[in-house]
């Protein structure tokens, strides 16, 4: 019985996510699929969207570097991955993921091949018209409840994938939301927005950091919002704004920094009945604790949070090279490590989702 037990625990051992994590590399594989709403956010009326699979790759696999501007002088440094590179495992366990406003799939990178090394299969997307690739649009900006559309196609679009949807298990499905991701998050999960609360929100607190302009878009206002939303060619979007944006099977939720919390009523917190993990930067004035993350901590039952000291809101996002330090400004200032942040975050997430996603 002792030999037994000896045996079962180096199993257990062997096949951790930690020692996964060491064994295998971070394949990657780019793809697109059709969506209406899409052509709507889009600067160019496309309906496509773009969507990026992260997954386990065998250990003998060629990563090569993954970095976000002209190849020769670029301002982040994501990580590395396999391009095309075969697919470790059978039936994955399979996480979707939602970038901030103006990010992208490849800026949350260095948490997606994290994840795949881990063993899980990754779904990010870049969303329409709220994207650090193509031209930020104000429809994008405003229409933030379509982004857990993007996230349901995409699953969809991966799993009719002749190479990846035999590999997606839809048993074992969570969702990982940075900023505006984490609202959306919080969509996919199945918690219904109200559009008139955040606005009730954001007048009487016009300087709240959800409410004032983003970085990325210091023209699209809340006015400018508002104009928007009452066009002819949005208003059917922004009638359909309360609407159910559940995505079905979703059983775990990590959220860093979460934004736009102020859309949900509690009740709609207080119903979700999954594990749901908080992490949250000290010093960050972009999406503020006590409006934000913290509420989601205090309504969702259950729900862990986690403070990181001296952490700011972009200190989620991918590492700056010295180049990008120069020139990106708040994007990569930080008085603590980067790198410390996103194994704080990357070990969290492992541990979190390999114990709600047995």
């Amino acid at each position: 019985m002792q030999m037994k037990g000896m045996l079962l625990a180096l199993l257990c051992s062997v096949f951790s996510p930690a020692a996964l994590a060491q064994e295998w590399k971070a394949g990657e594989q780019h793809g697109t699929t059709a969506l209406p709403s899409a052509g709507v956010r889009d600067a160019q009326q496309r309906d496509t969207l773009r969507f990026t699979v992260w997954y386990p790759a065998p250990a003998s696999s060629n990563e090569t570097p993954l970095t976000i501007g002209a190849p020769d002088a670029p301002l982040f440094d994501v990580g590395r991955s396999a391009i095309g590179a075969p697919i470790a495992g059978d039936r994955l366990p399979t996480l979707l993921l939602s970038h901030g406003n103006g990010g992208s799939a490849r800026m949350m990178g260095w948490l997606g091949t994290a994840l795949a090394r881990a063993g899980y299969l990754v779904i990010a997307v870049d969303h329409p018209g709220n994207n650090g690739v193509d031209e930020l649009t104000l429809a994008g900006s405003l229409l933030t409840w379509l982004r857990a559309d993007d996230l349901q196609a995409a699953l969809a679009a991966v799993q009719a994938d002749p190479r990846l949807g035999q590999h997606v298990d839809a048993q074992r499905l969570g969702v990982v939301g940075f900023s505006a991701g984490g609202y959306t998050a919080l969509l996919a999960a199945g918690a219904r927005p109200e559009l008139q609360r955040l606005l009730d929100f954001c007048t009487g607190h016009p300087d709240d950091g959800v409410c004032r302009p983003q970085q990325e878009a210091t023209t699209h206002t809340l006015q400018a919002r508002l104009q928007a939303a009452a066009s002819p060619q949005l208003q059917p979007y922004t009638t359909a704004a309360d609407q159910s944006r559940a995505i079905h099977g979703i059983r775990a939720v990590y959220l860093l920094a979460p934004a736009i919390v102020q859309a949900f009523a509690p009740a709609q917190l207080q119903a979700l009945q999954i594990p749901v993990a908080v992490v949250l930067g000290n010093d960050d004035v972009v999406a503020p604790a006590a409006t934000n993350g913290e509420v989601v901590a205090a309504q969702v039952h259950g729900a862990t949070l986690q403070r990181l000291a001296g952490v700011g809101h972009y200190d989620f996002l991918a590492r700056c090279t010295p180049l990008g330090e120069q020139r990106m400004g708040a994007l990569c200032s930080s008085p603590v490590s980067r790198a410390r942040t996103h194994r704080e975050v990357r070990d969290g997430a492992i541990t979190f989702f390999a114990r709600a996603l047995q």
